[in-house]
């Protein structure tokens, strides 16, 4: 219970001793008699028990962080020139589900203007991904996703060592958002990851193998750690590094069914392609191209969805599958984003890898989903090597 260390970003956070030698067994026995009273949720989904490769979670502060950081992002839209105008007010609102209505008291709509006023005037012209401060800023608050305060005047080892201004902004928001969103917000988060947790277990550990394999690195041997959020970023999920942490959107449509596995592992794999970066890198300047800047990350969507592939068309193949797919279509549809029907997996067999089904290669992708094709296919299915494939693509250029 001393120096436990609770954070790596902004700054090294150790807890402090909060027991003596003399009381171990008092509070051993406190522990267990309020434990269940007082302990906050479990953040890490419990239902199916631990899971190999990641740790899902649903935190309170990054939930509340993106949340406010939409807002913040809506409003700048809104009052840039040239964007239409609705005809409502600036004013924010709490977001909600469209069928719910809520009524914000006066401290509770101030309360949460100014949130959003400062994550406006500080946080919405600045990328989650590529915004140091925000990447520090996410990082901590999942590491203190436990705590129901930041300033520690409750409970000090929850003093996240955040600028003073900072934390009174969201412990202010705090009650708004615990009162009004997060329990709708926390529900979907834990049927997206009740969803995805039999795929992470059937097959996770081999499909980190298997990547890991595909680009000559090991997989970490840390669990990855995942946050899932009602909303993340433009692009429903995004990954930082140092430390790997991934971030994914569960009411995001394009997050679901057994997309979601290729979401996750996509992810991931922004934390092992160091070497294909590197092997394309060399390759140009050793023919002196330019480096393409987007290259590898085509490579990662088009690895990840090929590899997902025959392991979601075998599982739609499977008789149980097949018995619960047929079942469905003769009583009611189903949707796996939903969690409505019995099957896991989509009711067509065939599954679309992400890049295809969501047209990235049509956003000026065309060329590299040739290459890839062309040269990368191969090395996939065991017929070249990797430093030729990554050579042969560049040469092609």
């Amino acid at each position: 219970m001393c120096a436990s260390v609770v954070g790596d970003t902004i700054g090294h956070f150790t807890m402090g001793c909060i027991a003596t030698r003399r009381l171990p067994i008092l509070l051993l026995l406190l522990d267990l008699l309020l434990g269940p009273v007082i302990a906050p949720a479990p953040q890490v989904d419990v239902t199916y028990g631990p899971l190999p490769v990641f740790e899902l979670h649903s935190g309170f502060w990054i939930n509340l962080h993106h949340r406010l950081y939409e807002e913040a992002r809506q409003r700048r839209n809104a009052d840039s020139p040239g964007t239409p105008k609705s005809g409502k007010t600036g004013k924010p609102t709490l977001q909600i589900a469209p069928d719910s209505k809520i009524v914000l008291s006066s401290s509770e709509q101030h309360a949460w203007e100014n949130a959003i006023s400062y994550y406006a005037a500080n946080y919405a012209n600045k990328d989650l991904l590529f915004n140091t401060e925000l990447l520090l800023l996410k990082n901590q608050l999942g590491d203190f996703e436990t705590c129901d305060e930041l300033s520690g005047a409750k409970k000090k080892s929850c003093d996240a060592g955040l600028p003073a201004n900072l934390t009174q902004i969201l412990e202010g928001a705090a009650p708004v958002y615990r009162a009004h969103r997060w329990p709708a917000d926390d529900r979907a988060n834990r049927a997206w990851i009740k969803r995805v947790a039999p795929l992470v277990r059937e097959q996770g550990v081999g499909l980190s193998h298997r990547l890991a394999d595909i680009y000559q690195t090991r997989w970490p041997a840390e669990k990855i750690r995942v946050d899932v959020s009602a909303v993340a970023n433009a692009a429903g999920a995004y990954t930082t590094l140092d430390p790997l942490r991934v971030t994914i959107a569960s009411t995001d449509p394009r997050n679901q069914g057994a997309s979601a596995l290729e979401v996750l592992f996509h992810e991931a794999s922004h934390g092992i392609a160091e070497p294909v970066e590197q092997a394309i890198a060399r390759e140009c300047r050793q023919r002196d191209k330019p480096i393409p800047r987007d290259l590898w990350h085509a490579l990662i969507f088009y690895t990840t969805g090929e590899v997902i592939k025959p392991l979601m068309e075998e599982e739609a193949d499977a008789p149980e599958n097949s018995a619960a797919q047929s079942g469905a279509k003769a009583g009611s549809s189903s949707s796996i984003g939903t969690g409505e029907g019995n099957s896991r997996y989509p009711q067509d067999s065939e599954y679309t890898p992400y890049a295809k089904r969501e047209g990235l290669y049509q956003r000026g992708w065309e060329n590299y989903l040739s290459l890839l094709t062309r040269y990368w296919q191969p090395y996939l299915q065991g017929r070249t090597t990797f430093d030729d494939a990554i050579a042969h693509m560049v040469s092609a250029l």
